[in-house]
């Protein structure tokens, strides 16, 4: 098997609800994020993929709804205060968790015809969460 990973880096802020801790509260992370590309084959290049071409068919999705947003959960009350005040978060289904927008992330690259293996999101330099197809 051949492996390739691209690593993206960006900021988001979120908080999680029905959490009892620091994390239920509001606040941001320089997240560090590693898309993992496997092939049985290499192509006539001899390149499971070009580095560049998974960077344009995933970091827009990353530049245009995560970097520098708020991802909360929907139902969550701080939406309604942000649109008030013309910031607009992305909504998440789920909990905006690492593992949580481990998942978004994986689900969007599958969905870009991207032949993920695995995403890991590290939240801190210490703590990340990964999502294995």
């Amino acid at each position: 098997m051949n492996t390739i990973v691209k690593r993206i880096d960006f900021c988001y802020g979120h908080r999680l609800m029905n959490y009892h801790g620091k994390c239920a509260h509001p606040h941001g992370h320089n997240g560090c994020l590693e898309i993992e590309v496997s092939s049985e084959m290499l192509d006539e290049r001899g390149m499971v993929l070009d580095f560049n071409e998974l960077n344009e068919r995933l970091e827009s999705f990353i530049e245009s709804k995560l970097d520098h947003r708020m991802l909360l959960q929907e139902g969550d009350p701080l939406v309604e205060a942000l649109r008030s005040v013309g910031e607009e978060p992305f909504i998440m289904r789920a909990n905006p968790t690492a593992e949580n927008i481990a998942r978004l992330i994986y689900d969007e690259a599958r969905a870009r015809g991207l032949k993920v293996a695995a995403v890991r999101l590290w939240e801190t330099p210490q703590s990340f969460a990964e999502y294995r197809g």
